[in-house]
């Protein structure tokens, strides 16, 4: 087993995740495929390793000292590819395809640090989801950082990082916003084929609010920066204009007064976002590193 590190890898995300549905998300692999490689641990030890629990996971006294062998030769293993990968330079730009919020506001965070950690030069392709993903099947991009799962047989999906989506304006907000607040307002509002647009109908929804095609509608916008834009120089002695973003999009003019946000009540809009790439790169010596990198800061 031991020369086999990905039944170990498996083991450790399932701890880390504390779920066996979320380990397979953030693998890439089927949850069958999980409980197959964890009974093969067991079945290979002899011994029990992971309670599962109605509310997670919890070690057994075996699995706790499987846990502590396995994190010594996690780091072992990433320190070797660090070296192999310094003799493997490629001297190539590595290519993201990323969509607007993570490549404008999220991925750039880390960028230099990455450069580093692959010892190649980066470069950053902004678009919307679809279109990333279909320049990584036309193989223009290394890997895509998107907001929408769209299933391919030829794509291996990594959950990454969830981002929340907030309601905000220029002028201060009550920090839960009722029903008849959000009626009140002036909205910009996303494109009704935004998936932004579909998240927010959906929470409205929970919440037992009015739908969002009855809010008094000033606007449709389509790009994210327009719509801050169209917010930050929107009246401040009018009634407040309004819209939805990612609260990465914004968190700079947040922290600096320029603007505010507010929630659905007691709701969060939470979205995830994914790491993508093609299978046939599954064992890519680059394309695993950097998987290994975002997944570690998000």
């Amino acid at each position: 087993m031991l020369t086999d590190f990905a039944k170990l890898e498996t083991f450790l995300t399932v701890v880390r995740e504390k779920s066996f549905s979320k380990a397979s998300a953030k693998l890439g692999i089927s949850q069958p495929a999980v409980t197959q490689q964890m009974k093969f641990i067991e079945d290979y030890l002899d011994v029990q390793i992971v309670d599962r629990k109605k509310n997670g996971i919890k070690l057994t006294k075996e699995g706790q000292i499987l846990h502590g062998i396995a994190l010594k030769i996690e780091k072992c293993i990433t320190n070797a590819e660090k070296e192999l990968l310094k003799i493997m330079n490629k001297n190539v730009t590595f290519v993201f395809g990323a969509s607007f919020i993570i490549g404008n506001y999220i991925l750039p965070r880390f960028l230099n640090n990455l450069k580093e950690n692959i010892h190649n030069d980066v470069s950053i392709n902004v678009s919307v989801s679809h279109e990333a993903i279909e320049d990584l099947l036309d193989k223009k991009i290394d890997i895509a950082l998107v907001e929408n799962y769209v299933p391919n047989e030829d794509i291996i999906y990594r959950e990454w990082m969830e981002d929340e989506i907030v309601i905000f304006s220029n002028q201060k907000l009550p920090l839960k916003a009722k029903a008849e607040d959000l009626l009140s307002y002036k909205w910009v509002c996303r494109n009704p084929e935004s998936n932004t647009r579909l998240l927010f109908k959906e929470n409205l929804e929970k919440a037992n609010y009015p739908d969002c095609d009855t809010f008094n509608v000033t606007s449709e916008v389509t790009s994210a920066t327009t719509i801050v834009q169209t917010v930050l120089h929107s009246d401040k002695n009018s009634t407040p204009t309004v819209s939805i973003v990612s609260r990465n999009a914004i968190e700079s003019l947040l922290k600096a007064g320029a603007l505010y946000e507010s929630r659905i009540g007691n709701q969060k809009m939470i979205r995830k976002l994914y790491i993508a790439y093609r299978k046939d790169r599954k064992h890519d010596a680059f394309i695993e590193n950097v998987v290994d990198y975002l997944l570690k800061i998000k």
